[in-house]
């Protein structure tokens, strides 16, 4: 049955589109976190026809579709199963169009974040959807994980970005839709556009997208600040949320989260203490009042040391984001120390919860995780809340991994119980499926996953798009 797929797969879109070799399908049967699995196959489609095309034939003949981008997700999204076939994006990597007048962009979804915003430089304009992994991150994986990232103090996540979309629907024929629009205000009955956004591939594959676009600031002024308490950090967060002014970054990591991330990208930083990071974008005129406002904000909060830079170019060259980048790599080489020579998945969590109930959060984290002997390390993106603890445990290690993932489930309930929600960025995948379920208990919803997987299955009849993702 295998040789028979991979041959009728190779008839439909060309033998250079399909890769049965198990040795580089096991490359695109992974994430970061460690979660591995195995498919059949992995074909590459250079086109919507391509897709509609592979759609059909999967519909018909019952075959499972594991949609990816640059597999860097972290909640078990993007992983296969053996009987599946993945669909690369890597060769749709085209952008199709740019329009400064309509401040739109239009792309295929293997393009990065990072090579979209290179080419947006070239007009004065960025797309300001900056996830951890930003440089390899795909649109259409941006897309199906609903992402987030640093900016997202002030410019929220990919919903806010994404104005219309091409998609391919898993039927008969491999139905092609528009869906959306290429202007802000859109209005065509029910929201197609947002449902796809965050649906993690299970609903349709995305071929195209319209995306929003926004100027470059014309200034930015950055500070890098270590606190030697929790409550100093929080302060100072305090004041700068509460000030009128609308940070475009503001992250938090906990000393040993920092020193961790020190070591792992060797910049030149004294690390003293809570690390937090904000930039303010301002006109030229005002970047000194801004410098010197945040400088005595951080100051009065007892701030042992502060970096400062008055343009992102220098606050790149200085590696004041350096540090914050190091997260997951840092989160990862704690995994590594506690195990040596092991072989490990790391949970990395993804909580929100109100601004002003951050502090709670932190140290009941905390307080959780030495109760269970858990060594955690705790980040994120505060500016809207959301938190990234993280720990892990060796694969072949069935005890610990169970107590990790009780650790994991009372982190989400700890959210639940502060008004925050169990995923903000990465998503439901298959890690977080009981705690979306325990959310909407909670809200008194448990009928919102009825209509969840009747969603699901007015899109996919046969559930062969990422199944056992979500719902």
């Amino acid at each position: 049955m295998k040789h028979k797929i991979i041959s009728d797969l190779e008839s439909l879109l060309g033998r250079d589109k399909v890769i049965s070799d198990p040795t580089i399908i096991s490359l695109y049967s992974r994430e970061p976190s460690g979660l591995t699995s195995n498919a059949l196959a992995v074909v590459f489609p250079e086109n919507t026809r391509d897709v509609s095309r592979l759609l059909s034939y999967a519909y018909r003949n019952d075959i499972k579709i594991y949609p990816q981008g640059s597999t860097t997700a972290l909640s078990g999204s993007a992983i296969p199963s053996a009987d599946g076939v993945v669909i690369s994006f890597e060769r749709m990597n085209r952008i199709l169009n740019v329009s400064i007048l309509d401040s739109t962009i239009d792309v295929e979804p293997g393009v990065r974040l990072g090579d979209l915003n290179i080419e947006l430089t070239r007009y004065g304009y960025m797309f300001p959807i900056d996830p951890g992994s930003v440089s390899i991150t795909t649109v259409g994986g941006a897309i199906n994980s609903g992402a987030g990232g640093l900016r997202g103090a002030r410019y929220g996540t990919m919903r806010d970005w994404v104005l219309g979309l091409t998609i391919v629907l898993p039927d008969e024929q491999g139905s092609v839709l528009r869906i959306g629009c290429k202007t802000t205000k859109c209005r065509q009955g029910y929201d197609l556009v947002r449902l796809i956004v965050g649906s993690e591939g299970t609903l349709a594959i995305v071929t195209e997208a319209t995306l929003k676009i926004t100027p470059l600031p014309e200034s930015t002024v950055t500070a890098l600040a270590f606190f030697p308490t929790l409550e100093d950090f929080f302060e100072a967060f305090r004041d700068i949320k509460s000030s009128r002014v609308q940070p475009m970054i503001m992250e938090f990591m906990d000393y040993e989260t920092t020193i961790l991330a020190k070591e792992a990208s060797n910049v030149d930083i004294n690390v003293e203490g809570h690390m937090f990071l904000v930039s303010i974008d301002c006109n030229v005129e005002a970047i000194n009042r801004v410098e010197s406002w945040i400088k005595d904000i951080m100051t009065k909060h007892n701030a042992t040391r502060i970096y400062t830079a008055k343009s992102l170019e220098e606050a790149e060259s200085r590696g004041l984001f350096t540090l914050r980048r190091s997260l997951f790599p840092a989160q990862v080489a704690m995994g590594s120390k506690l195990y040596p020579g092991r072989r490990i998945i790391v949970y990395l969590e993804d909580i929100a919860v109100p601004p002003s109930k951050l502090l709670e959060a932190i140290a009941r984290i905390r307080e959780i995780s030495k109760s269970m002997g858990i060594k955690v390390s705790i980040g994120g993106h505060v500016g809207d809340g959301n938190l990234h603890p993280s720990t892990a445990f060796p694969i072949d290690d069935e005890q610990a991994k169970r107590r990790v993932a009780e650790w994991h489930n009372e982190v989400g309930k700890i959210a639940l119980e502060l008004g925050g929600t169990v995923s903000a960025e990465h998503g439901i995948g298959v890690l977080k499926k009981e705690l979306l379920k325990l959310e909407m208990e909670k809200l008194g919803s448990e009928k919102a996953l009825y209509l969840m997987r009747e969603i699901k299955r007015a899109f996919d009849p046969k559930g062969i798009l990422n199944p056992g993702k979500v719902v």
